[in-house]
C-alpha cells in the first residue's frame, strides 16, 4: 500500500532518511510530504518510531480535477468501502493549493457526497449514523491533482504525551528532533541547551540518544481500525521497548528560570529520560561546559520577538550569547534556530551553513557552526 508522511516545511530530507532506514521505498518528495510503499503493519511502526513525521496517511487515489464534476467523480470511483463500514464516521478536511478548486468548504462537501453516493451504491443505504469508529478524510489538491487519504495518526505525532505545558510560543517536538539529528550527535560529545525552557529540545536529543520511540507512550487513530490487529500494535511497542539503551552521550539543559527548570524536569520524567538528561537554574550569559575539557555541542532556540515580546532584547541576549560561546566554549559546534533575519549580525559571527525550518507556520533559520571561532 502507499502511505504518507507529513512533516513541517524544510524537514523532507530527513523525513526521507528515517523511511529508509526503516525499510521501506520512497515514490515521491513534495513540500511537506512524502509519499512511500510499505505494508500494512508498517502503519503502526511509522506512528510509533518516525521521529520528524507530522501525520502517517494512508493513500486511496490521486486524480486530476479542473471542475467539481471531476472531483465527484475521481473521488467517487475510489475504494472507499475496502476502508469505511456503513456505520463508521468519516469527516472530510484539506487543503488546497494553486488549483482551479481553492474553495475549502465547498471541496468538503464536494468529497463527502461523493464517498456517502460510493459507501451507499456498496451498503444500499441512504443515509448514515456515523456512530461507530472515526476515518478522517484528508484530502490535498496541488496543481489540480487530488490526493485523497485516511488520517491514521488522530492528534499529531509532534504531541509525544511528555508535554502537558511548555512556555510561550514553544518549539514543536518534531523540530527539535530534526535539529537534534542535524547536529549528528555523537557518542561522548555531551548535548547541551543554555536555553531550554520547558525542555523539549534536550528531551528529544535524550530520547534519540537512548533510542527511545518517539510514539512509544500515546495512542494513536487507527489503533481502532479492524484492518489492523492489535497484536501488531503490541508487538511493535514490545519492539521498540527492547531497543532501548543507556545513553553513551551526556545532555544537559539550562534556564534562567526555576519555574521552567522544574516543568523541564518533570517532562523529563513522563518522557522516561530523567535519568539521561540533567537540567538546572542558570543564566545563558555566563554558559559553561558542566563537565571540564569536554566536548560538546550546542543546540537552542533562543527567545525572539514573537516569544519575547521585545526584539531588542532578544538581539543583546544574542549579542551575549555570542561573545560568551566565543569565550567559553570556542571549539563546540553550535546549532541555532531563530526568525531573527539579522540573527548573525548581532550573535558577532557568520555562520557555515544556514538551513530554512517552520517551526509550525513560524519561518526560521537553523545557523550553524561547525568551525572554531578565531
Amino acid at each position: 500500500m502507499e502511505l504518507v508522511a507529513t512533516c513541517l516545511f524544510g524537514l523532507e530530507g530527513i523525513l526521507g532518511d528515517e523511511i529508509d532506514n526503516l525499510g521501506y521505498k520512497r515514490i515521491e518528495t513534495i513540500d511537506g510530504r512524502v509519499t512511500f510503499e510499505a505494508p500494512l503493519e508498517a502503519i503502526a511502526r511509522c506512528n510509533i518510531r518516525l521521529r520528524t513525521a507530522e501525520r502517517v496517511l494512508i493513500k486511496i487515489g490521486s486524480f486530476k480535477a479542473y471542475s467539481f464534476d471531476d472531483l465527484f467523480e475521481g473521488t467517487k470511483k475510489l475504494p472507499w468501502s475496502d476502508y469505511i463500514a456503513k456505520d463508521d464516521a468519516f469527516p472530510v478536511k484539506g487543503h488546497s493549493i494553486r488549483s482551479k478548486l481553492y474553495s475549502i468548504p465547498d471541496c468538503q462537501k464536494i468529497i463527502k457526497k461523493a464517498v456517502v453516493d460510493s459507501l451507499g451504491a456498496k451498503y444500499k443505504i441512504r443515509i448514515f449514523s456515523e456512530t461507530n469508529i472515526k476515518y478522517q478524510i484528508e484530502f490535498f489538491i496541488l496543481n489540480d491533482k487530488v490526493t485523497l487519504m485516511i488520517d491514521t495518526s488522530g492528534a499529531g505525532l509532534h504531541k509525544r504525551g511528555y508535554r502537558a505545558l511548555a512556555g510561550a510560543a514553544p518549539l514543536r517536538e518534531t523540530l527539535a528532533a530534526a535539529m537534534v539529528k542535524l547536529s549528528r550527535m555523537r557518542d561522548n560529545v555531551i548535548i547541551c541547551d543554555p536555553l531550554c525552557g520547558s525542555g523539549t529540545i534536550a528531551i528529544e536529543a535524550a530520547t534519540q540518544a537512548c533510542n527511545i520511540a518517539p510514539g512509544l507512550k500515546r495512542s494513536f487513530a487507527s489503533e481502532a481500525f479492524p484492518m489492523l490487529d492489535k497484536y501488531v500494535w503490541m508487538n511493535e511497542r514490545e519492539a521498540a521497548r527492547s531497543e532501548i539503551a543507556a545513553p553513551l552521550t551526556k545532555i544537559f539543559g539550562s534556564d534562567i528560570d526555576p519555574a521552567m527548570v522544574e516543568l523541564a524536569n518533570e517532562n523529563a520524567k513522563k518522557a522516561g529520560v530523567a535519568n539521561a538528561v540533567s537540567f538546572c537554574v542558570a543564566d545563558a550569559k555566563r554558559f559553561a561546559s558542566p563537565i571540564e575539557n569536554a566536548r560538546g555541542t550546542i543546540i537552542t532556540n533562543p527567545p525572539y520577538g514573537e516569544r519575547l515580546g521585545d526584539l531588542s532584547e532578544a538581539r543583546e541576549l544574542c549579542k551575549a550569547l555570542g561573545s560568551n560561546f566565543k569565550a567559553a566554549v570556542p571549539s563546540w559546534q553550535i546549532y541555532i534556530i531563530t526568525s531573527d533575519e539579522l540573527f548573525e549580525r548581532y550573535f558577532g559571527r557568520r555562520a557555515d551553513k544556514k538551513r530554512v525550518l517552520y517551526n509550525g507556520m513560524i519561518k526560521c533559520n537553523l545557523y550553524q557552526f561547525f568551525k572554531p571561532k578565531k
